[in-house]
Parts: structure tokens; C-alpha cells; sequence
């Protein structure tokens, strides 16, 4: 039965219907529900009654992660179909979240099959786009080139904006087929969209993680020939490239001068060249990059400390690594790193007999982040240093992710 033909009365009167207790209290007990079979009947019964549950998108994820985790597919087709009844009269967002969704748990054709049972009026260039990254997330190519070429061809309402191209460059980057990538270039100026600085720095990317860093040239002339000025995201591209072949001087250099002669750097850009030295086994200048980071108007994120912190470790330089945890509990920003960071600090201080700061490091990190008491503790809780963390999504309940495809990472 297609979805457009669903009764909207019930999903109108979800509104005045009342949970059985509060909300938070609902999320966190789903979010901590460790049986699949009672977080999948959990969560159905709280969201097919409560429309601002149905609001958080956080609670969707994990859940959907976890189901993930534990294999089980049936869980999440049972959550996701259970919103489709509420699709009628919500906005073209949740159609697009449910999409996501499918694509995160690797079911693209479940994806697909959503896209196509949408109301009409959910059926644009936002939800095709979505499926798009479905089948992105999910390593469907092919399935992403089929949707690519015959939604629009049947719909002709969908017309693929630069951000629809974006996607499929980026599929097709991934998958290493860079001459299919340029020609989605012309294919897109083609169509009369013009293409913008991330479908380049999408292409520096692919070319710079794919092969020699000097064929990139290619992408650079491209920016040049439609007068785009490339911004600190494709000189990262170009780090990254010069830093994986090795060439860590070079990065220096090009860091260097765009220090002089913009544009700016970003902290990425000295986490390039920080993980470039580290490579190299100059831990000593890659010291000294990051105590100039505030000096050149940058602050350390989560990338820069999951890669320093461990060298650190690895040298003994327990001194610096603990002094750099301290800084990172004091950031501004959030720079929540892999808790397995920090636990590694704790066994090695424990190992060096400093048992009293590493206990203390423990009970910062449970404060300052919501470290669980599994994921990090005192080596003698468990079996030492073996002992890794987990990772706390449940902790992370009010802390909405976007789902953009196009960010940059921190690292």
C-alpha cells in the first residue's frame, strides 16, 4: 500500500497523546538498552506515540548504530517502518532522516524502497539527495550511478542541484575512478550547474589519496580556468598528499607559505603537517607546531591530541602526554577524544608507579567528558594495560550530529 495512501489521523492526534513518563527518562533508558530485542519494541512504542521523540535524532542513530553492531537488520527495518505511517504529515526532514538511516545500516535497496514510497510532496531534490548518500554510505556505486541517472529521468520535478554531484564525485573518488569523477565535472557544467569549492576540494582529495600528489595538478588548473580561489580545505588536501608520500619538508613549505600569503591555515592544516613530522620521527618539531598553534591563531581539536597524545606515550614522554590531556580538559572547544586515548595515558603512569595522577586523570575524564566507569579506569579494574575503551555513544544523548556528507573531519 503506498505510503501517500496512509491515514494521517493518527500521526495528527500523536501530538495530544502523552508519554508514560518523561521523555529524558525514555532516551536514556533506550539509549542504555543493551537487549536488541527490547530496545527495538522500546523504541517503536515511544516513538509511534510521542511526536517530539520523534523530534531527537540522536536517540535514531544510536539506536540504529547499535542494531548495526549487532547484526541485526530486522531491528532496524522494524524501527524505520514503524515512522513511515507519521511520513504523511511531517516534513520533508524525517522522510530524509529515515532515508539516512537505511543507508548508515548498509540497506541501500531498503533506502530506495522508502524514496519511492514517499508522498508525493516528499519527493524533491533533499530526499533524493539522501538516497544518494545512502547508497554513498553504504558502498553502492552502482546503486548511486542507477538512482543518479534514472530518478531524475522519471521525476521530473528532482533536478540534481551541485550538491547531488558532490556526491557522486565523492562515491566516485572513493572508489578510486578519478576520470569518471572529472567527467561528472563536465557533466554537471553540462546540466548548467556550476561546480563550487567542495566538488574541487573533493577532487584534490581523491587524486591526492589515490596517487602521486603532483597529479593533482590537473584539479588545481581546473580551480584556476573558473576562477575559484581554493580556501585552506584544498591546501589540506595537498598536505595530506605530500605528507603520505613522505615529503614532509615539502608540507613545510607549503604550510609555510601559506602562512604568508593565505589562505589562513586551519588547525587541520598543522594537524597535516604534525602527523608528517610524527611520521618521520621528529616528535621534537612536532611539539613545537603544536605549542605555536595559538601563536598562528588555531586551537588544537580532537585530531591533533588522537594523534600527538599516543607518540607521546610511545616515547615516554609521560610528562608532555598528561600535560596535553590537562589542556585538552581545558579547551573551549570540544576535543572529546577516543577514550582508549586516554586510557592508554592511565596504564602507562600506572606502569611508571605515578598512580595518583593517572587516578586523577580518570576521575577528570569521567567529569569533564561522561567517560563510562567501563570505558576508562584504573588498570587494576581489569586486565591492565590490555584494556581498551569503548566507545560511549549513550553518553552523547544531547548532542544532535548533523549529517552532512561534505564535512571535513577534524583529523
Amino acid at each position: 500500500k503506498p505510503l501517500g495512501a496512509q491515514p494521517a489521523a493518527k500521526a495528527e492526534s500523536d501530538a495530544d497523546r502523552k508519554l508514560p513518563k518523561p521523555l529524558d527518562d525514555i532516551l536514556i533508558a533506550l539509549i542504555r538498552q543493551r537487549n536488541p530485542d527490547k530496545l527495538v519494541s522500546e523504541f517503536v512504542q515511544a516513538s509511534t506515540v510521542s511526536s517530539r521523540f520523534r523530534e531527537r535524532h540522536r536517540v535514531y542513530e544510536v539506536a540504529v548504530s547499535r542494531l548495526t553492531s549487532f547484526g541485526r537488520q530486522d531491528g532496524i527495518e522494524a524501527i524505520i517502518e514503524a515512522q513511515k505511517p507519521f511520513l504523511e504529515t511531517s516534513n520533508e526532514g524525517f522522510a530524509t532522516r529515515l532515508i539516512r538511516l537505511y543507508g548508515r545500516a548498509s540497506m541501500p535497496s531498503h533506502a530506495a524502497a522508502t524514496f519511492h514510497e514517499l508522498p508525493t510532496q516528499h519527493k524533491s531534490t533533499m530526499t533524493f539527495n539522501a538516497l544518494l548518500a545512502a547508497y554513498a554510505e553504504a558502498g553502492d556505486l552502482d546503486g548511486l550511478t542507477a538512482a543518479f541517472r534514472e530518478i531524475p529521468a522519471t521525476h521530473p520535478s528532482i533536478v540534481p542541484s551541485v550538491y547531488s554531484y558532490n556526491i557522486l564525485i565523492r562515491a566516485l573518488c572513493q572508489k578510486s575512478d578519478l576520470s569518471a569523477a572529472l567527467e561528472a565535472v563536465l557533466l554537471m557544467e553540462k546540466h548548467g550547474i556550476s561546480p563550487d569549492i567542495i566538488t574541487f576540494n573533493t577532487l584534490l582529495n581523491g587524486f591526492c589519496n589515490n596517487g602521486p600528489t603532483d597529479e593533482a595538478e590537473t584539479v588545481w588548473e581546473m580551480m584556476k580556468e573558473r576562477n575559484l580561489e581554493p580556501d585552506a580545505k584544498c591546501y589540506n588536501a595537498k598536505l595530506r598528499g605530500l605528507v603520505a608520500e613522505g615529503r614532509t619538508d615539502d608540507a613545510a613549505a607549503v604550510l609555510e607559505r601559506l602562512e604568508k600569503d593565505g589562505p589562513k591555515p586551519d588547525t587541520v592544516s598543522y594537524n597535516e603537517l604534525i602527523r608528517g613530522y610524527l611520521k618521520a620521527g621528529r616528535l621534537q618539531e612536532a611539539k613545537k607546531l603544536y605549542d605555536d598553534l595559538g601563536k598562528n591563531h588555531c586551537a588544537a581539536n580532537k585530531g591533533t591530541y588522537e594523534t600527538l597524545v599516543p607518540h607521546l606515550v610511545q616515547a615516554g614522554d609521560l610528562d608532555c602526554a598528561l600535560r596535553y590531556c590537562y589542556e585538552m580538559f581545558s579547551s573551549k572547544r570540544s576535543s572529546r577524544v577516543e577514550c582508549g586515548v586516554l586510557q592508554d595515558v592511565v596504564n602507562a603512569l600506572v606502569d611508571a608507579s605515578r598512580v595518583e595522577e593517572a587516578a586523577k586523570l580518570v576521575d577528570i575524564g569521567r567529569k569533564k567528558y561522561y567517560y563510562s566507569r567501563k570505558g576508562l579506569r584504573m588498570p587494576g579494574s581489569a586486565k591492565g594495560s590490555e584494556l581498551r575503551a569503548e566507545t560511549d555513544e549513550e553518553e552523547a544523548i544531547s548532542e544532535e550530529k548533523e549529517c552532512e556528507v561534505e564535512d571535513e573531519t577534524e583529523k
